[in-house]
């Protein structure tokens, strides 16, 4: 088999595994991808060669996984679409070489199941770390949709990541012939299907729960700022606010929602208070300090009175800001979603914000419901979780799906609810354990009024984090080690 023909299979083999992934969701293709990588690792020798079969194959899986990123550049196309290929082919690439680091420390550790699987997941949790992190479309997000995903309650989403390694591991000695081994290890990974859910409490609304609006406006991004339309898209989100014969508990509108900054806003948060006839309203607004710009969320109740701000703190690199941004800026190049220079500042962490009868919240804006540290980072434990997001910026296609699934996650992990308004859509409401129970679909303006589902007891997630999980990569690395110099010892 010539180079070229291995080199597309093995970008192939990426590709399959990366169908898991919202909105496709067919979780058995990723456990029969990771099954042919692990069937390819094992035939590798050298660190050289194991490398590249991981930064091809994960070049091949997020090629396919974050195609989405093309579409924050067609936005302003004649400004951007020429960096679109690019930031493509460098973002799947780059991420690649994570898995190829992983690979590389696998094949050192000895080459065997425990060491592909430790490997990997070390590779993922520094993919989540390294350069702020970007810990988009792992492998383990393929199980979201599935029951496993109660497991995340205990593990997170590290955990669900062993789960598909270990189940594909032990698909390829299925196949391979060992029948009994790798069948009795597929017969544990199912067993976990009906007892997650057995585990897990009733995580349902209740009589009487706090009823919150969810105001969808469908702003597409290239029209959202245009002078003609500013308006047009306010006005909609104020007529939701307004609309049912009984007002809600909670209004929520989404990110950047409001067309003018904070600091000149009274009057139209009085206007929003007014058609929200007494409820609180939640919404996404920018503000300045100087000369800073913060992209923010702002409590406003009654005539207007702002009682709570956050500042969104994780920004997104090179969209929210650029590193050497007024260097940059000489150049005429900005981040996607900054007018000028360094762009957004970052605000000083994760808040609890108080919304009375509700209770405190967690906020969150758009990109840090990626990661599950930040949510992990709050000063005390909330009775649930609100993002706010602009998912125009991700198309239509699968961005705005892997968004949502992400945030199910998050729920998931640490047994809390989530309101979760998009300005495109999908806007959800989403029980502590990862199931959506109202929503809003992509691609449509409109309301919806959805009681908050209850909070579930602390999960072990919650309190322990990803230690458990480390520890593990790190006892399987050194179990493998060890085996390996054995059995050298023995020859």
């Amino acid at each position: 088999m010539g180079w070229p023909v291995r080199v597309a299979a093995v970008l192939a083999v990426g590709a399959v595994a990366a169908l898991g992934q919202a909105p496709w969701g067919l979780w058995p293709l990723t456990l029969i991808g990771f099954a042919l990588v692990y069937g390819f690792f094992r035939q590798t020798e050298g660190w050289r060669a194991a490398a590249l079969l991981g930064w091809g194959v994960g070049t091949g899986h997020f090629l396919l996984a974050l195609h989405w990123i093309v579409e924050p550049f067609m936005v302003d196309a004649a400004r951007h679409a020429w960096m679109a290929p690019f930031a493509l082919v460098g973002l799947a690439g780059g991420a690649g070489l994570y898995w190829g680091a992983g690979l590389v420390l696998a094949r050192a550790a000895g080459g065997g199941p425990a060491a592909f699987v430790a490997g990997l997941g070390l590779a993922e949790a520094l993919r989540g770390w390294l350069f702020t992190g970007f810990p988009w479309a792992q492998p383990g997000h393929a199980l979201i949709d599935t029951a496993w995903l109660y497991w995340a309650a205990w593990l997170g989403a590290p955990g669900l990541l062993v789960l598909v390694l270990g189940a594909s591991v032990a698909l390829w000695h299925v196949a391979a012939g060992a029948r009994a081994s790798g069948a009795a290890a597929l017969a544990a990974v199912a067993a976990l299907w009906p007892l997650g859910a057995a585990l897990t409490p009733e995580a349902a609304p209740v009589p009487g729960a706090p009823v919150v609006r969810l105001v969808q406006p469908n702003a597409p991004q290239h029209e959202k700022w245009q002078p003609d339309k500013v308006q047009t898209f306010f006005d909609r989100q104020r007529a939701f606010s307004a609309a049912g014969a009984v007002p809600p508990d909670l209004v929520v509108w989404p990110e950047t929602a409001v067309p003018v900054l904070l600091e000149r806003a009274e009057p139209t948060l009085e206007a929003i208070s007014e058609a929200a006839r007494g409820a609180s309203v939640v919404l996404g607004i920018q503000r300045t300090e100087g000369p800073r710009i913060y992209n923010s969320l702002a409590v406003v109740e009654a005539g207007g009175a702002v009682t709570g701000v956050y500042d969104k703190h994780h920004l997104v690199p090179f969209g929210e800001y650029m590193p050497f941004g007024d260097l940059l800026a000489r150049f005429g190049i900005y981040g996607l979603a900054a007018s000028e220079g360094q762009g957004y500042s970052a605000g000083p962490g994760a808040r609890l914000v108080d919304l009375g009868p509700l209770g405190r919240a967690l906020p969150l804006i758009c990109y840090e419901g990626v990661f599950a540290r930040d949510l992990l980072a709050a000063p005390g434990r909330p009775e649930f979780l609100l993002l706010i997001t602009n998912d125009a910026w991700f198309g239509k296609i699968s961005g705005p799906y892997q968004h949502l699934a992400q945030a199910r996650l998050r729920s998931a992990e640490l047994g809390l609810p989530m309101i979760r308004v998009a300005n495109t859509g999908v806007s959800a409401m989403i029980d502590a354990t990862g199931r959506v129970t109202d929503r809003i679909p992509l691609g449509e303006a409109g309301w919806r009024d959805a009681p908050l589902p209850p909070s579930l007891p602390e999960t072990v997630y919650a309190r322990l984090g990803d230690v458990p999980m480390l520890a593990l990569y790190a006892a399987l690395l050194a179990l493998s080690s060890w085996r390996n110099r054995a059995g050298a010892r023995r020859i």
